[in-house]
């Protein structure tokens, strides 16, 4: 026969059970777990938004750079 496995998790350096959780503090931990997951996407959205800015000011930069040497050659 199959075994149970039994989730377990630790809060302040102390293992808990599922069993031993009530429904609330069940509810509290999926709500924590949920909270950790979009923190980390919206870590990588924040990321992935700061590249995209830095190539813009690289192109615009570039742009100015070249509209200059184009006036000055002028």
């Amino acid at each position: 026969m199959a075994e149970k496995k039994t989730n377990t998790i630790t809060i302040n350096d102390v293992d808990y059970t599922e069993d031993q959780l009530t429904d609330q503090q069940k509810h509290w931990v999926g709500q924590a777990a949920d909270l950790e997951r979009k923190i980390r996407s919206g870590q990588l959205s924040l990321e992935q938004l700061n590249v995209g800015k830095q190539a813009y000011i690289q192109m615009l930069t570039a742009s100015l750079e070249a509209s200059d040497e184009k006036v000055a050659a002028e």
